[in-house]
């Protein structure tokens, strides 16, 4: 198969499309993202990189402070909606039709209706060019009892998340398999003796 060569772009997909939401709890705020992820595991860090000029960007420089909620696919025009509007003249929460709920270790609100979301206090900044990256340590995650199985864990499967990629949205399919998968060794499986009869 023959590749092509096009100039470098902002081509990495898919990406999560998630709520960010900020400002505090009297005045909320949400923006749309998909320039984020995840930075380090042991302390747990995350960022979000936004460009200057946005509303948003205001609000976490002066709180030091996001959430980042994960929406189920069902959300998805919610989280359009969020991406295209401006906080400085519209409340996203109350015409997207979601609701501010108090987090538990910021004083910014997370998103009632996303399944899991992501509690962040920014550590250090990076402006790159056309956005500026907030650097953040994960403080705690909340998790939509619905998402956890009989044994306490995590089933992502049932957040029924959504991906962005290259402009357009998609809700995450099948199952592939778990991490480590291909490494696995097969189990042999012996034949048994014939008995003597």
């Amino acid at each position: 198969m023959a590749k092509i060569k096009w100039k470098g772009g902002a081509l990495l997909a898919p990406l999560p499309a998630v709520l960010v939401s900020c400002g505090s709890a009297d005045k909320p705020n949400l923006i749309t993202v998909a320039w984020t992820g995840i930075t380090n595991t042991v302390p747990p860090k995350t960022y979000i990189s936004v460009r200057p000029g946005r509303h948003s960007y205001g609000l976490i420089k002066e709180s030091g402070e996001f959430v980042i909620n994960l929406p189920s696919s069902a959300l998805a025009r919610a989280v359009d909606f969020c991406g295209m509007y401006t906080g400085r003249k519209v409340d996203k929460f109350a015409k997207a039709g979601l609701t501010p709920t108090p987090s538990e270790e910021v004083a910014v609100p997370s998103v009632k209706e996303c399944p899991i979301s992501l509690e962040c206090r920014v550590t250090d900044t990076v402006m790159l060019g056309s956005h500026e990256m907030f650097l953040a340590d994960i403080l705690c995650v909340n998790v939509d009892e619905t998402c956890i199985d009989k044994n306490g864990r995590l089933d992502i499967a049932r957040a029924n998340l959504m991906a962005f990629a290259h402009g357009e949205y998609f809700a995450l399919g099948k199952f592939l398999g778990k991490f480590g998968f291909s490494a696995v060794k097969k189990k042999k499986h012996h034949k048994k003796p014939k008995e003597n009869k």
